[in-house]
């Protein structure tokens, strides 16, 4: 078990009335839940919590007159992830996919599938099936891209960032997600705080779907798998911005971080893991 403390602190210029829809508490799975959790602002605003459907990531809404605004979110996680040995995960078939498995075999904004299904197929086509060739795809976004902070917009996509080379933890997940998209793996988008990331920030990583079960890969492998914390899942980043905004308000500082308190993170964790 690893327990982790997770925490932000968030500063914005408000300069008119302005809704803000945040994303930035842990999920509670069944491998993961939150001990202690504390979501506060400065000054004191409502804070509603939301469930977006269908995906069921948790939101908090605020509603925001002009001010300096200050939000301070804490929690401490404990994680127990499901671990299998890597060889014995194998595809399923469309046939065999559940329903709601299959929305995550379509293209969607910023993972254009259908435009690299031919390039996905060509490189990856006729590897072995299974988690060797989800790790496969995510070994070579890693060694073909440059880690490269401020090289892509929010407006990149995954056909952007294969042309030029270069991007930050969302690229690169956005890009081994169509990739895997590409060659008939289901794949999503994981949001989420990282132990030993550094620069310390809010984390974008994936998971494949393999025998049933989601397990998580970081392309980027900035952190190690055991230590992501999970904040909620998408059809890509689209799906779970840490913050939407509607109305005026500028983020003036932003701090985040994710350390372990109790069992050590490993750096190579020997086999696949789900905290889905």
């Amino acid at each position: 078990m690893n327990e982790i403390e997770i925490g932000c602190d968030l500063s914005y210029d408000v300069r008119q009335q302005t809704v803000f829809l945040l994303q930035i508490t842990a999920a509670k799975t069944g491998h993961q839940w939150v001990n202690q959790e504390s979501l506060m602002t400065t000054p004191q605003v409502n804070i509603e919590q939301c469930e977006m459907v269908p995906l069921g990531n948790q939101v908090h809404r605020l509603l925001v007159e002009p001010c300096s605004l200050q939000i301070g979110y804490r929690a401490m996680v404990q994680m127990t992830p499901a671990t299998d040995p890597p060889e014995q995960l194998n595809e399923w078939t469309v046939s065999q996919m559940p329903g709601d498995v299959l929305t995550y075999l379509n293209p969607s904004r910023y993972c254009e599938s259908d435009v690299l299904a031919r390039f996905a197929f060509e490189e990856f086509g006729q590897l072995p099936r299974g988690f060797s060739r989800v790790q496969a795809i995510c070994d070579w976004v890693h060694n073909h891209l440059d880690y490269t902070p401020g090289s892509t917009t929010s407006t990149t996509t995954a056909t952007g960032v294969l042309l030029q080379r270069l991007g930050v933890c969302r690229d690169y997940a956005h890009l081994a997600i169509t990739l895997c998209r590409g060659v008939g793996i289901p794949a999503r988008y994981v949001s989420g705080f990282a132990v030993d990331l550094q620069p310390p920030d809010f984390h974008g990583f994936m998971e494949a779907f393999l025998d049933g079960a989601w397990y998580l890969f970081d392309p980027t492998k900035l952190a190690p798998v055991s230590g992501l914390v999970r904040i909620g899942t998408g059809r890509d980043a689209a799906d779970v911005s840490f913050a939407t905004i509607i109305g005026q308000a500028t983020m003036t500082s932003k701090s985040v971080w994710a350390n372990p308190v109790a069992a050590k993170v490993q750096n190579e964790f020997p086999a696949a893991v789900s905290t889905a």
